[in-house]
């Protein structure tokens, strides 16, 4: 009972009754909201990273996306400090589950396994991230869903896929990304290898499984078929390393570490200015003339060992030593009013700090504020992408958990009061 008398408190709405009233739960509850994808229901059985991002992109496309939980919550939920004032909710989790509506179940129980089996009916798309047959074993994988629905698009994400002798190996963003090449790669050069300050394998993951579905829903629309689709860390990490994997397949040649350089245009890198670090990329001739003229060192544009990026590359140490020489004569703030109107890309390392006061970021208001149950006023980093029509937003702060298992239960299912009650006293719900 407890339960339910917090779970009410997520409406700030009266009630006079052990559950809200249906009439109500159904206006918060509806799908006919702003965004593309606003009638597809997603069946969210993922955590962590990888499955949480792809979710939230859905959502952040108006698709009605339902978070099922254990008991005991998304394990990102504890991934902190630092966490949510009087909860004990992280801000990490906060930053991969916004659009969605919390639910949790007990998926060891038959009446946890029916409300799964209620919730596949309803919607279009399940994903999960679960070790590869964990949930098959639990009666909740792909063979049982289609069974209920013939239409489901069933994406799994796992570590290293559902075959192969590393099936049922666990897998974590680094360990993709070191047994993938990347953390060989990243590092400054005779450097220690070096893990990007992201979980970046995940978040690529997230991306292509977002996209994977996208091309079955409408791989449905045209034949009436569902399917899985398997998506994993591993195999991303290695394909996310393009040119370095196909430079090695065809060539023969391993990656060396290059800091922030490049192995094959110079000068790409960061230099060092007065109070900072700002990174310049000439990829072609004429943006190296450009280069060349805005620092008063035209000199360089004559010299036989600059005259093209190939002889560029040769002589690598000799042109990132003058310019280093040159750029640490000003500021960063400087060199950034100076090359303003640059034709090459450039711009100052900047920290969360800089990148949030940044000029650009606040006039495009990438940074959005949602009101969360616990938080008061949060804020987030908005989605990236921009629809001339339908609309990519955000809508709803990250759940609590079992913030909406009733509404869910209530309204999406049909379940009765009475249903309700005994699932929370048995604990199949939470």
């Amino acid at each position: 009972m407890r339960a339910v008398t917090v779970a009410l408190k997520t409406f700030k709405t009266p009630v006079r009754c052990i559950f809200p009233n249906r009439f109500v739960i159904k206006a918060l509850f509806s799908t006919k909201c702003a965004g593309l994808l606003s009638d597809v229901n997603v069946l969210d059985l993922s955590r962590v990273i990888a499955g949480p991002f792809c979710t939230m992109t859905l959502g952040d496309l108006g698709a009605n996306v339902i978070k099922v939980e254990s008991l005991e919550g998304d394990e990102a939920r504890k991934w902190g400090p630092p966490f949510v004032k009087d909860s004990t909710d992280s801000y990490y989790f906060l930053s991969v589950n916004r659009n969605k509506k919390s639910i949790c179940v007990n998926l060891k129980t038959q009446e946890g396994k029916n409300i799964i089996y209620d919730l596949a009916k309803k919607c279009d798309v399940v994903v999960e991230n679960f070790l590869p047959g964990k949930l098959d074993k639990l009666n909740v994988g792909y063979e049982k869903l289609k069974e209920i629905n013939k239409q489901i698009i069933y994406c799994a994400i796992t570590g290293f896929g559902p075959n192969g002798p590393y099936a049922n190996k666990p897998g974590y963003d680094v360990i993709a990304a070191a047994m993938g090449g990347l953390l060989n790669s990243t590092g400054e050069k005779d450097g220690n290898p070096v893990k990007p300050g992201v979980a970046i394998t995940n978040v690529t993951t997230g991306l292509h499984a977002f996209g994977a579905i996208m091309t079955a829903l409408y791989y449905r629309h045209k034949t009436g078929h569902g399917q899985k689709i398997d998506c994993n860390l591993f195999s991303t990490q290695i394909s996310s390393m393009i040119n370095i994997a196909n430079i090695y397949l065809n060539c023969g040649i391993e990656a060396q570490r290059w800091g922030t350089a490049h192995a094959n245009l110079v000068p790409y890198q960061a230099f060092k200015t007065m109070d900072g670090d700002i990174v310049i990329g000439t990829g072609s001739n004429a943006q190296f003339v450009d280069f060349c003229t805005l620092i008063n060192r035209e000199d360089l544009i004559l010299d036989d060992r600059f005259k093209d990026n190939a002889s560029r590359v040769r002589h690598r140490d000799e042109i990132v030593r003058i310019i280093g020489e040159v750029m640490i004569t000003k500021t960063r703030k400087e060199w950034t009013q100076i090359f303003r109107n640059a034709s090459f890309p450039n711009g100052p390392v900047n920290n969360m700090r800089d990148v949030f006061n940044d000029e650009h970021v606040r006039e495009i208001e990438l940074v959005k504020e949602l009101q969360h149950e616990k938080a008061g006023t949060i804020k987030t980093v908005g989605p990236p992408t921009v629809y001339s029509e339908g609309g990519n937003s955000v809508r709803f702060a990250p759940p609590t958990l079992g913030q909406h298992t009733i509404m869910i239960l209530s309204n999406f299912l049909g379940y009765s009061d009475d249903k309700i009650k005994e699932l929370m006293q048995n604990k199949v719900v939470k």
